[in-house]
């Protein structure tokens, strides 16, 4: 696939950017009229005004949050990674929590989160009555590190 298509949904909508040529993510702008406070243990939805055509649809769009306002103010997304499937042609929003102990606000065309363009494996499933033997096995959570 060699582009995405972008449609704008307002007029105050940005085009995601990629913020330098080495950056894998492109930006994604809050689409708001007025900022939007986030108090500690809050979720809200950002809307982007945009929406996207991923013309294969062994590709999906990853939206991820972006790591300055994680790191420095507690701001991620609310399902840890958004995915819009090929399919998808609604507007693109973006789930923030607070998880600091401070409020926090997002303005108009701020940067709220950052979306990669990634292939996906779009595999049949098959039921099966048993599974093949590893050395891991059914070790789950912590199973191969430190006790």
């Amino acid at each position: 696939m060699k582009t995405v298509k972008i449609k704008k949904l307002s007029e105050k909508a940005v085009i995601p950017q990629r913020a330098t040529e080495g950056s894998a993510g492109a930006d994604l702008y809050a689409c708001i009229n007025e900022p939007v406070t986030i108090a500690p243990g809050e979720l809200v939805k950002i809307p982007t005004g945009i929406a996207i055509e991923l013309s294969d649809k062994g590709y999906a769009a990853f939206l991820f949050a972006r790591s300055g306002l994680g790191v420095k103010h507690g701001i991620t997304l609310s399902n840890g990674v958004g995915v819009v499937d090929s399919d998808y042609r609604g507007e693109i929003c973006v789930g923030l929590c607070n998880v600091s102990n401070e409020a926090y606000t997002i303005q108009p065309n701020e940067r709220v989160a950052q979306m990669v363009i990634m292939p996906v494996a779009c595999v049949p499933f098959e039921e099966a009555q048993t599974l093949s033997d590893t050395e891991r096995g059914a070790g789950g959570f912590g199973s191969t590190g430190r006790q």
